[in-house]
């Protein structure tokens, strides 16, 4: 396993235990002027980036893909596009951790899936078994499976508090 490789794919998941776990030190770095779950969009957006690039730098494409690419992939970014839409930003990032008020939402896919969004990425991910390693795909999920586990033990007493 390409250890630069492991290390781009596993990059997001310290920044997001941090941000889970720290709520009220994010909010307080953001300041009063700016929206903590937008700040965490631009920092996950650009980590992202390069997680795919770690992603493809082992990868081989080839074309067409394996018949189970499109369902998996998808259905998969159904699912992540769904999420989305339903929570918007600030429910996507974090914003009940950053004293945001979010509505409870019950459409589909909650209260069917649980953890939509995270279901929906490693169906993404595994879509790609044909063109990617299963060592860089496990480990992505991996982390995936851990930030299930940390935000499954949400306490409402450490959310943050507004900067007023």
């Amino acid at each position: 396993m390409g250890i630069f490789a492991a290390i781009g794919v596993l990059l997001p998941f310290p920044y997001y235990y941090w941000l889970w776990t720290n709520p009220q030190a994010w909010v307080n770095l953001c300041g009063k002027d700016k929206d903590p779950s937008k700040v965490m969009a631009y920092v996950s957006h650009f980590l992202k980036l390069l997680q795919f690039i770690s992603f493809f730098s082992v990868s081989a494409l080839s074309w067409p893909p394996a018949f189970y690419f499109w369902p998996l992939f998808g259905f998969g970014q159904f699912l992540n596009f769904r999420v989305y839409q339903l929570l918007g930003e600030s429910g996507t990032y974090y914003g009940v951790r950053f004293g945001k008020s979010i509505p409870w939402v019950t459409e589909f896919p909650f209260g069917v899936i649980q953890d939509p969004q995270y279901v929906g990425s490693i169906m993404s991910l595994f879509a790609c078994l044909s063109w990617v390693p299963f060592q860089y795909i496990l480990l992505w999920t991996l982390g995936y499976v851990f930030m299930i586990h940390v935000e499954s033990k949400e306490d409402p007493a450490t959310r943050a508090k507004p900067i007023s």
